[in-house]
């Protein structure tokens, strides 16, 4: 299948290519509507659950005998920051492509959340994701610009080693419901907050069996050779985070001292009025 909403770019043979730099974010989502009170329990207000994930594509030149219409096979996706599978929090994922193609909009159901094929042309692929329904009632919107050849033009392609380009995003769902905490609590995926006193949880849900459970990851993927490691980006979040949380503590002890020192400064004026 082909595509021709964007110029192509030519390159000669090289052995090894590079996509840009890999860039990390952090989306914060709205809160959930509480419309399912009964099936999702109440809110733990002032709580956030984060879940890392990377979404991006990798693509192969498929050489000189290749047709000029299907240069290069490739596959977008969203997988897990460390390859984890993301469908205890993911439900589908609707990936929209250029009108050019055949049936455009392609709905994957089931991790792992990708979608493979083969043309000439970078366009913008429109990523949204749904979430079940003790999650987040409302979709995330990505977009990701498809990326077939290296950013230098004057860099020639080679079929051994693909382009890829990778973005990572922490997911933030704050005021999480009960159902959704106790449910991923000890799921890999997901970054969970420290509870506070008086706030516990049921036993964890029982997951699959581990084939089961193993089956929507992409540990094991034929193009994980090829996935950027976010391991590093993710603890410099995770050090911003804590940097902010520690910021907030500081100002909040500078205005109490403030207050103690400007009661004790009111009590010394009026005793010396005295």
């Amino acid at each position: 299948m082909t595509n021709s909403s964007s110029s192509k770019k030519h390159g000669q043979d090289q052995p090894e290519l590079s996509g840009p730099t890999p860039k990390s974010q952090r989306t914060k989502m709205g809160k959930s509507e509480d419309n399912d009170k009964k099936n999702m329990g109440k809110k733990l207000k002032d709580l956030e659950i984060s879940v890392p994930i990377v979404y991006g594509n990798i693509a192969f030149w498929l050489g000189k005998k290749a047709s000029e219409y299907q240069s290069h096979k490739w596959t977008v996706y969203v997988r897990g920051a460390t390859n984890e599978d993301l469908g205890a929090i993911v439900k589908r994922v609707v990936f929209q492509l250029h009108s050019s193609f055949n049936n455009p909009t392609r709905v994957v159901e089931s991790p792992p959340f990708e979608l493979s094929e083969a043309g000439w042309g970078e366009f913008e692929v429109a990523i949204t994701l749904y979430f079940h329904s003790d999650v987040c009632d409302k979709p995330l919107n990505l977009y990701h610009h498809l990326k077939l050849y290296p950013e230098d033009e004057n860099s020639s392609m080679s079929a051994k080693k693909p382009v890829v380009v990778e973005f990572y995003d922490e997911i933030v769902f704050p005021d999480p419901s009960e159902a959704f905490l106790a449910r991923v609590q000890s799921h890999s995926a997901v970054n969970l907050p420290r509870l506070p006193a008086g706030i516990t949880l049921p036993p964890p849900i029982p997951v699959e069996d581990a084939s089961k459970r193993r089956k929507g990851d992409t540990k094991d993927h034929s193009l994980s050779q090829w996935f950027t490691n976010f391991s590093e980006a993710d603890e410099l979040l995770q050090l911003a985070a804590a940097r902010q949380q520690v910021q907030a503590h500081i100002a909040k002890l500078r205005r109490q001292i403030n207050l103690i020192d400007g009661q004790h400064q009111q009590q010394f004026k009026s005793s010396s009025d005295q």
